[in-house]
């Protein structure tokens, strides 16, 4: 009974405490509501718009957290419609801080200062604070902030301004790690601080994480539709990775506010060279002009323009040269030359072009651009043994489709076609749709005997694709499989039937008369082959042979 007794008082005792209590805990919560000081100090947008109409209940009292809030909204967030803080009427505990803010200069915080505030606000002179896109200042200024921004996270935690700053100084020093982890913290403390997230996108980009970042900026521009950083960083996010789809609505976008932009009518001018919309570059290259007409990207788009879309190397040159001379370290520019050059029919030419790109991979540490050029040469002049020295290098530091597909080619050159087919099935791997890869695939199976695999393939390509060059193609490799030479040549003609300009198949067609011994067929062969590849060697050595003969 006793037991029964003492556990009811218990119950009744634990029924009626948080009752007793609630009057005090109600009070102390509503005073807390009250007090705008630590929604200022959070320092979030959502917190400082709260602060405001606390703020205007007493403006006299609570100008200089007026002040400190509205400095803080107008600097971090101009993105944002801000909330109606009352203004400052006289002086106040943040006047001076904010005034040398405005002009660039940061005032430290008193010694022994407790005012979380008054380590916080100077970093506005650093951040931008004022009219204007005035650059952070050098790094050992900003390294002398961070003593301030650690004691300002101890006296508020809770607050998302020293994160946030910590990681705009880390970034602006080079230190990319602690800047990631900075602004993920302030995000934690506040995902609505857009800035930190536009800071930490800027951070993968520059660590190379540009898949992160595109998903970050793509959330942003969502939601901060008049935000003019955002749009800027996914264009050229987009430009870099050549999805002009994507980056040239935003590159308008950017024009149509500012015209004269420099940069993005390069920009502009550079999707439409890189899409070969070639008359289309001209205009923004002509307003780009007026802007500047010495700038090394003006002219080597310029360049482009006469080599891709006018097929005038002297034109092209009249550019490239100059700029060689004023810029001679720029490999985009020297590797450009050269390849030019190289493919002119004028000796002398060739060998300037070889001068530069010889100069190019003597240099220390070449450029990939120089070595995948130089293998390229090599294999277009079937120098197989100078072409795999050159691939070694090249594929350790890039391995893009382009340099699998030189890949095959050389390891087919040498006869290597176990290698061959390794390639060919990390290229068709890749992109089985290309037209490209799924031919050297077929080459790579027929030369390592798969030739049922070749075939399903083949088969299946010649049902499904158009006529015309690609249907030539899959034409010219079943030949290469028949059992019987009738089957060959039957296969050989459908492939000239559908483009009598396929080199291999006349070259094909060639052999077999060659070896036919049927001299006037061979030479009507082989004259339409080297109309069309007057350098292949292969066919240099048959035009000596049958020059020769009466």
């Amino acid at each position: 009974m006793r037991f029964r007794e003492a556990l009811t008082a218990l119950f009744l005792a634990c029924l009626l405490a948080p009752c007793s209590a609630a009057p005090k805990d109600r009070a102390s919560s509503r005073r807390n509501l009250e007090d705008p000081r630590p929604l200022v100090e959070r320092g979030a947008p959502s917190s400082l718009s709260q602060a405001a109409p606390l703020l205007a209940a007493d403006p006299e009292k609570n100008q200089a957290l007026a002040a400190a809030g509205a400095a803080l909204f107008r600097a971090l967030y101009p993105d944002l419609e801000a909330p109606p803080f009352p203004p400052a009427v006289s002086d106040h505990a943040y006047t001076g801080v904010l005034k040398e803010a405005e002009g660039g200069v940061y005032l430290p915080p008193p010694a022994r200062s407790k005012d979380f505030l008054e380590y916080v606000l100077p970093f506005l002179a650093c951040y931008g604070a004022g009219p204007g896109d005035r650059r952070p200042p050098d790094a050992a200024q900003l390294r002398g902030t961070l003593p301030n921004l650690d004691r300002a996270a101890q006296l508020n935690a809770a607050s998302v301004l020293p994160p946030f700053f910590r990681g705009f100084v880390y970034e602006n020093t080079g230190d990319l790690p602690r800047a990631e982890g900075a602004y993920q913290k302030a995000l934690e403390i506040a995902g609505d601080c857009y800035p930190a997230e536009l800071g930490l996108a800027r951070v993968l980009i520059q660590r190379g994480r540009d898949g992160e970042a595109l998903t970050r900026l793509s959330g942003l521009a969502e939601r901060y539709p008049g935000n003019r950083e955002i749009p800027r960083r996914l264009a050229r996010l987009y430009a870099e990775r050549r999805d002009w789809a994507r980056a040239d609505p935003l590159i308008a976008g950017i024009l149509q506010r500012d015209g004269r932009d420099g940069e993005f009518l390069l920009l502009r001018a550079r999707s439409f060279v890189e899409q070969k919309l070639y008359q289309r570059a001209q205009a923004p290259l002509d307003s780009f002009a007026s802007i500047d007409a010495g700038s090394r990207e003006y002219l080597f788009l310029r360049a482009r323009i006469q080599a891709e879309g006018f097929h005038s190397r002297e034109g092209a040159l009249g550019y490239l040269r100059p700029l060689l001379r004023a810029h001679p370290e720029d490999t985009e520019i020297a590797v450009y030359t050269a390849a030019l050059l190289m493919d002119s029919p004028r000796a002398e030419d060739e060998a300037e072009g070889r001068a530069i790109l010889d100069r190019l991979l003597q240099a220390p540490g070449a450029r990939v651009e120089a070595l995948a050029l130089a293998l390229e040469d090599s294999v277009r002049r079937e120098s197989w043994q100078d072409a795999k020295g050159y691939l070694d290098k090249l594929l350790p530091l890039r391995r893009e489709s382009g340099d699998l597909f030189n890949a095959c080619r050389v390891e087919r050159g040498l006869g290597n076609y176990a290698a061959a087919l390794s390639y060919a099935r990390e290229l068709y791997g890749r992109d089985s749709s290309s037209e490209d890869a799924v031919s050297v695939f077929i080459t790579a199976l027929i030369d390592t005997g798969r030739n049922a695999e070749a075939a399903r393939i083949i088969d299946q390509r010649l049902a499904a694709v158009p006529g015309g060059a690609v249907k030539s193609r899959y034409y010219y490799f079943r030949s290469q499989i028949r059992g019987n030479e009738e089957a060959v040549m039957n296969d050989l003609r459908s492939s000239l039937f559908e483009d009598p300009r396929n080199v291999d198949a006349l070259i094909a067609m060639f052999e077999v008369y060659h070896r036919r011994r049927d001299q006037r067929r061979a030479a009507y062969y082989l004259k339409q082959a080297l109309a069309l590849s007057p350098n292949n060697p292969q066919l240099k050595r048959y035009e000596e042979e049958y020059s020769s003969r009466p």
